[in-house]
C-alpha cells in the first residue's frame, strides 16, 4: 500500500520548479558528459582521422549547439521562475500566522498553484511571473487568464469558497496595479502584502480553518492517486 505521512501543505514556495531547474541542469551535465567521454574514447582508440571519431565530435559541436541555443535558455526561464516563486513566497511567508494559511507549491492534478492564501480577506490563487515587463494589464496574454481562471475554479471546488485569482509579478512594472483583466487582478510583487491587509473581511476562523483541511486533504488525495499510478506502472526489463 502507497502511505506517506508527511504534510501535503508543507511544501516550499517554488519547489517543483527548483527541482525542475536542478534536473534540467544535471542532465544537461550529464549528456554533455557522456558525449565528450565517448568522442575522447574513440579518438584515443581509433585514431582522431578515422570516421567515428569524427562523426562522434560533429555530433558533440551540434549537441553543444543546441543546449546553447535552446537548452540554457530554458533552464534560464524555469531558473527566474522558480526565484520568481520564492521571492513572493518570501512575502506570504511573512504575513501573520494567526490571521493567515499560506500553502505553497500545490499540486492538484493539472499543473501546480504556486501559492494558496486563505485569510479573512478570503480565499486567493497566486500565480507567479517572472519577465521584467513592462506590463500592460489590458494586453496580458490570454493563457496567463486561462491558467489564473483554472486555478481559481479548482480550490472553489475543494473549498466551495469563492476565490480571487491574482498574477503577481515579481520584477515587473506594471501600469494598472491591482486592476482586474477578465476576472483576474494583475499587481507587482512590491503591493501584494499591502493589497491583501486592504482587502474587507470576509471569512470567519471557522471557515480559514475548514478550508485549509480541504485543501490538505486534496493535496493528498492527489499525492496518493499519483503514488498508486506509480505503483501500477508496468517494469520495463
Amino acid at each position: 500500500m502507497y502511505v506517506i505521512h508527511s504534510d501535503p501543505t508543507g511544501r516550499t514556495a517554488g519547489q517543483y520548479a527548483r527541482a525542475t531547474v536542478r534536473r534540467l541542469r544535471m542532465r544537461t551535465l550529464v549528456a554533455l558528459g557522456v558525449l565528450a567521454v565517448a568522442t575522447a574514447l574513440l579518438g584515443r582508440t581509433f585514431g582522431l582521422r578515422d570516421a567515428r571519431f569524427l562523426a562522434a565530435e560533429i555530433a558533440l559541436l551540434v549537441s553543444m549547439f543546441v543546449i546553447s541555443r535552446y537548452v540554457l535558455p530554458l533552464v534560464e526561464r524555469r531558473d527566474r521562475g522558480a526565484s520568481a516563486e520564492e521571492q513572493v513566497g518570501e512575502l506570504l511567508d511573512e504575513l501573520p500566522s494567526e490571521e493567515w494559511q499560506v500553502i505553497h507549491d500545490a499540486a492538484l492534478g493539472h499543473g501546480n498553484v504556486d501559492h494558496i492564501l486563505i485569510g479573512r480577506a478570503g480565499v486567493f490563487t497566486l500565480e507567479t511571473k517572472s519577465h521584467p515587463g513592462p506590463v500592460r494589464v489590458g494586453r496580458v496574454h490570454g493563457s496567463a487568464l486561462g491558467q489564473a481562471h483554472a486555478q481559481r475554479k479548482a480550490i472553489e471546488r475543494v473549498t466551495g469558497l469563492p476565490v480571487e485569482p491574482l498574477i503577481v509579478f515579481s520584477r515587473a512594472w506594471v501600469d494598472r496595479p491591482t486592476a482586474r483583466r477578465k476576472g483576474v487582478r494583475m499587481l507587482p510583487a512590491r503591493m501584494l502584502v499591502g493589497y491583501l491587509k486592504r482587502r474587507p473581511e470576509r471569512l470567519s476562523q471557522e471557515q480559514i480553518l475548514q478550508a485549509r483541511r480541504s485543501v490538505a486533504q486534496a493535496l493528498s488525495d492527489e499525492r496518493d492517486r499519483r503514488g498508486r499510478a506509480r505503483e501500477r506502472r508496468p517494469m520495463i526489463g
